[in-house]
Order: C-alpha cells, then structure tokens, then sequence
C-alpha cells in the first residue's frame, strides 16, 4: 500500500456514521462540565481509543478505516460543535499521521507503514512536541542517531499519548522532525496548560532529558528542502484548525437557535408571543446564518483543493499546491470569523438568562478566542490579498 496515494473515491461506511454520532453523544453528556473543571479528559479519551476513530485517515490495506481527508474534517467539525477540546485533540492525532504519510525521511520510507498499522491495531494516541515558533529543543548528532535535550510548548495531545512527533534544532541551525514513543526514558509530558478556553486539549509542556532519536525514527532529515507533497502537511494542519472553528461557529448557532426557541421570552416592545418572531431577532440569525454558510462553503473548496493536491503524490506543483493554500486560507479566515462572532452575539440574542453558568453557553467564544490565537489571522489577509494583487501564492511554512 503506497502512503503516497488518497482515494477521492472513499465514503464514510454506515457503521462509521454511527459510531461518530455515538461518541458525539457521549462526549456532549459531560462537555459542559469537564469545559468548567479542566484537566486531562481520561475517561473521554478512553472512549475516543474504544470507538476506533483513531484508526479514520489510516488505510484499509493497513488496519484502518481507509477514510479520505474530507472524513477526517468532517468529524473534526461535528465534534468541535459539542467538544472542541477533544475535536482538537482528535484532529492533531490524524494530523500526525498525515505527517508520516507525506514526510520522506526513514521513519516514513521504511517504517511508516508499521507505524499506521501498528496505531491501527493498538489503538495508539498520537500527540505532538512538534511547535516551530519553539526552539528549545536541540538535537546533537552521536553514532546512529541523534540526542534530545530541551523543552516544547503548546504541545497538542501530548498529555496521555503514545506517540509522539517532534522537531529538533540542529547545531548547524537545520531541524529535523522524528518520532518517540512518549513514555522514552527521559520524555516529560507536564499538564500545565491553563488557558481560559480549550481546557482539555492536553497541549502541556514535554521536556527531553538526553532522549534517543535513531536515524530510522526521523520523518525529516536536517537540512533537506521539502517537497511541495511534503509541505501539505501544513495545509492539514490549517484545515483541522478551520473546521473546529467552523464547528464551534455551528455549535455555537444551534445553541443559540435552541435557547431562543425553547427558552427566551420576547422583549415587551416587540409586540409578539414568540421570541422567535421577533422581526429584529430574526434578521439577526440570518446574518449570523451567512457567517456560517460562507464558512462552511469556503471550507467545502479548501478540503476539495486538498484533497486532488493529495491525489497528484510526488507529481504535485508548487503552484498546485499554493492554490491549496489560497483556499485554506479562505477557509481559515472564514471560519475565524464566525466562531468569535457567533461565540459573541449569540449572548445579544438569548438575553441576561442565558449566561447562566449551568449552560455553558460562555464555553463557544472561549474556546474560539484562544485557538484562534494560533496563528495571526491577519498573515492569512496578507497572503489572499498579495494572491489577488499580483498572484504570488504563500510561501510553504508551517503555518502557510
């Protein structure tokens, strides 16, 4: 089975819609309180593991479920809508293995299918200490392999995993990017993460105290200029991050609707029964609507530019794959945009009842305004609008 390859023909079986929907359900029943209380969500991970989705993006030749980039983000954004902690989670798991499918270095030439079907059949976690903006992670080479010593931050889903991918500075000021099992002698996943939103994403602080990384364990040599096929992996990483927006934006609208319907009492001057009827509410849900429609559009154009860049393997252009990240970027904008602001107006909608603690409701723009802090939305105005001025694509980086 060629890891080079996505099939544009793959469709979510029935058995895998329901079983999605099951672990929607059981993660909603506790979403609200785990939001409130933090910490590592041990008994919801379990239930990801027990579920199977962790095996979604590997091929079926290997083990997995053999579904399509369109799957994944599919789920990603229908959990962010009750869990967006987890939904975060889930997607940088996949996202890790997209890397050992579109990286070139030993680890993927040699091992990666091991690695697939071994997550597949052990039902194996994967975090990351992957975080470029971090550099405190250095690598020494030594005979065969090379040795960690260092920090990285904002490590997604590292808290409780097996597997983990990493990026190392080098002396000669090159990086590499490998992979450890998480409990190696001297790796330290700490649970310090404590921001005010996405409480359970287990994004802590990994330490590497003279870690072993074998030469066979690297997916990016130092040195080594990517191929415009390999830099996809960023272009996955955007698209997880815009549709946990785009599910938090949908979320955030259907709770928004429910209260209105089921709970909200019309202002006096309104002269209707109804909350719902309220002319001024209702031209305010559709323009909230509009947001949500142009993102989900934006993100439907962005995964199906992904989706044929992945179907063209080595053969892929840069130009191919810039027009990839054009509509990512679309997409990211987008569906920034309408999580923050839904996640904000739907309070102006639902009135002084509605921020009552016991419905969370709070839990949306929360969430929304800190993982949106990923990466400067503005840089993604900057590379559409440079695109539309003179057709320069962004240059491939990870976050572009």
């Amino acid at each position: 089975m060629s890891l080079t390859s996505e099939s544009l023909a793959a469709r979510p079986s029935a058995s895998a819609t329901n079983t999605l929907e099951r672990l929607i359900e059981q993660l909603a029943e506790t979403a609200v309180e785990r939001d409130r209380a933090g910490g590592h969500a041990a008994r919801e991970r379990e239930l990801i593991r027990a579920s199977g989705l962790l095996a979604l993006s590997i091929p079926r030749e290997l083990g997995g479920q053999g579904g399509e980039a369109a799957e994944l983000f599919d789920a990603v954004r229908r959990i962010a809508r009750v869990d967006s902690a987890l939904a975060h989670v889930f997607g940088f798991h996949h996202l890790q293995l997209y890397g050992v499918r579109l990286y070139a270095g030993p680890a993927a030439q040699q091992h990666g299918t091991r690695y697939l079907s071994d997550t597949a059949e052990q039902r194996l976690f994967w975090g990351n200490a992957l975080n470029p903006a971090d550099q405190r992670l250095r690598a020494r080479r030594v005979d065969g392999g090379w040795r960690l010593e260092g920090v990285k931050s904002f490590c997604s889903g590292a808290y409780g995993s097996d597997r983990l991918t990493l990026s190392a500075t080098t002396a000669d000021a090159g990086f590499l990017i490998g992979i450890v099992p998480t409990r190696r002698e001297g790796v330290t996943v700490e649970s310090d993460w404590d921001a005010f939103g996405q409480c359970q994403t287990d994004s802590g602080t990994v330490r590497f105290e003279n870690v072993w990384l074998a030469d066979a364990e690297l997916l990016q040599l130092p040195g080594s200029v990517p191929t415009p096929r390999a830099t996809l992996r960023s272009q996955v990483a955007q698209l997880v991050m815009s549709h946990l927006y785009l599910g938090l934006a949908e979320g955030a609208f259907e709770a928004a609707r429910r209260y209105t319907v089921e709970q909200s009492r019309p202002w006096f001057a309104a002269g209707v029964e109804r909350a719902a009827d309220e002319p001024i509410l209702q031209q305010r849900y559709g323009d909230l609507w509009l947001k949500v429609r142009a993102a989900q559009l934006a993100a439907a154009a962005a995964v199906t530019r992904l989706q044929q860049a992945l179907a063209r393997g080595e053969a892929l252009s840069a130009d191919e794959r810039g027009e990839v990240a054009i509509a990512g970027a679309e997409a990211k904008v987008l569906a920034h945009r309408a999580a923050i602001e839904i996640g904000s107006q739907l309070f102006e909608l639902t009135g002084a009842r509605s921020t009552s603690g016991r419905l969370g409701l709070d839990r949306f723009w929360r969430n929304a305004r800190v993982h949106t802090l990923h990466d400067p939305v503005d840089y993604k105005l900057r590379d559409l609008g440079r695109h539309r001025l003179d057709g320069r694509f962004p240059e491939p980086t990870a976050y572009s």
